[in-house]
């Protein structure tokens, strides 16, 4: 049985697909996982697979004394993987991007181990960019971003099996619900979002006199509140749940949740992160817009009108069925693409 080790982490959007593409194929091939020594993909992975850490390092976007540290843990993180590859001997290795999966590509290339890797937004991520270069293929969650890489591949992106399977009466039991309002569900993504739970926040009032609100604050993000109606939750281990609840979401523009959203044929509206973020978010929700499966939002002009959110909340649910329409056209789920990709090169 042919072995395959899968990377990437810090974040949710680097892990759950990664688990998208095992879910798949875990029955014929045997995998295994490498990972920071105390990332966000520790907690979930080393759960369930084999799992090996290196040390890894951030570059950080503002002025900061720990990137001069960089090249040095970028070298010994290296060393570390490519010992873990020569003792594991792997017959591929698939990277998902962050900043993990740098000395990984690195390590691959030196033990000339296939690397085939997926980028989920619409422009590469700095790992991505600089990994790419040592990558068979580079697979893609939107057509353009093949289309501007001599070795991309358009595939789609990762969508957990689970998602597809939510069932809204697990949910409908634990929270309040007034029966003739459609639900709301608001996720700022796998870490929250404190300018979301603000604005939600400060708008919930008049939201719940037309919706009921179901927030995913994300964890130790405590939010308080007596409207009967607004429901606020730290984590969500069974999202899938929440999205079968949900008529309409409010979420950020991280591109695996949007292309969850898109699966499931969910409205949405895009208030895409700005501030402190390399601008993906803002492209992916721009190209969501433009395909007519979103309304996207921007922080600022939430901000300066006060009516602006509820009004488009109302003019997004009242038009559901055209972004329904508009959804319904187009095939995302890649997972089949993506293992087509895994597996030409281990052959």
């Amino acid at each position: 049985m042919k072995k395959i080790i899968f990377t990437g982490g810090g974040t949710g959007g680097h892990i759950m697909p990664n688990l998208a593409i095992i879910d798949n194929i875990k029955d014929k091939y045997k995998i295994e996982y490498i990972g920071s020594i105390d990332g966000m993909e520790k907690d979930i992975v080393s759960k369930i697979l084999p799992y090996h850490s290196i040390t890894t390092c951030k570059l950080k976007r503002s002025l900061s004394i720990s990137n001069l540290l960089i090249p040095f843990k970028l070298i010994k993180g290296t060393i570390e993987a490519k010992k873990i590859l020569k003792q594991q001997k792997p017959d591929l290795v698939f990277s998902k991007g962050g900043y993990v999966s740098v000395p990984v590509v690195l390590a691959c290339k030196s033990l000339k181990i296939p690397v085939v890797s997926h980028e989920s937004d619409y422009t590469l991520g700095l790992a991505n960019k600089f990994t790419s270069k040592f990558s068979k293929a580079v697979c893609t969650s939107f057509e353009d971003t093949a289309k501007s890489l001599k070795n991309g591949v358009y595939t789609g992106s990762p969508i957990r099996n689970e998602i597809l399977q939510g069932n809204a009466n697990n949910i409908k039991k634990t929270l309040n619900f007034k029966n003739n309002l459609p639900n709301l569900l608001i996720i700022g993504g796998s870490l929250g979002s404190q300018n979301i739970n603000n604005i939600i926040k400060n708008n919930a009032k008049e939201i719940s006199k037309k919706f009921n609100i179901i927030h995913i604050a994300g964890k130790n993000n405590e939010i308080k509140s007596d409207i009967e109606n607004y429901n606020v939750i730290n984590f969500a281990s069974n999202i899938q749940d929440y999205y079968a609840t949900s008529d309409i979401v409010i979420t950020r523009g991280g591109s695996n949740v949007l292309f969850e959203l898109l699966a499931l044929k969910k409205p949405m509206i895009i208030i895409p992160l700005e501030k402190g973020s390399r601008g993906d978010q803002v492209l992916n929700a721009n190209i969501f817009e433009q395909s007519g499966f979103a309304k996207k939002l921007l922080e600022n002009a939430i901000e300066n009108n006060s009516k602006l959110l509820l009004k488009t909340l109302e003019e997004v649910y009242n038009n559901r069925q055209k972004y329904v329409n508009n959804m319904s056209k187009k095939e995302c789920n890649g997972n089949k693409n993506i293992i087509n990709q895994i597996e030409k090169y281990l052959k």
